[in-house]
């Protein structure tokens, strides 16, 4: 499990929040299919001790903060790319 990314359960310490500007995939609501271009705008703190956080998250082709929150279970970090 990548370090920051929730684990399956989505329960998420406060210290593993992604930070801002990390690449992430969002889990697409209507099909679950994962699409990439995104990034943390912002990681907001949870509601009550024991609840996970959310996060603002940024379209980074024309850098636009999606309205809704986005609960941990429905980002992962991008994979990094490997070159040749």
């Amino acid at each position: 499990m990548a370090q920051g990314a929730p684990n399956r359960a989505g329960s998420q310490a406060a210290d593993d929040m992604l930070p801002a500007g990390e690449r992430v995939e969002v889990r697409n609501r209507f099909d679950g299919s994962w699409s990439t271009g995104f990034e943390v705008a912002e990681a907001l703190p949870p509601p009550q001790s024991d609840a996970p956080g959310a996060y603002r998250v940024r379209r980074v082709a024309d850098h636009a903060v999606l309205n809704a929150p986005s609960p941990p279970d429905d980002l992962r970090r991008e994979p990094q790319r490997r070159g040749w």
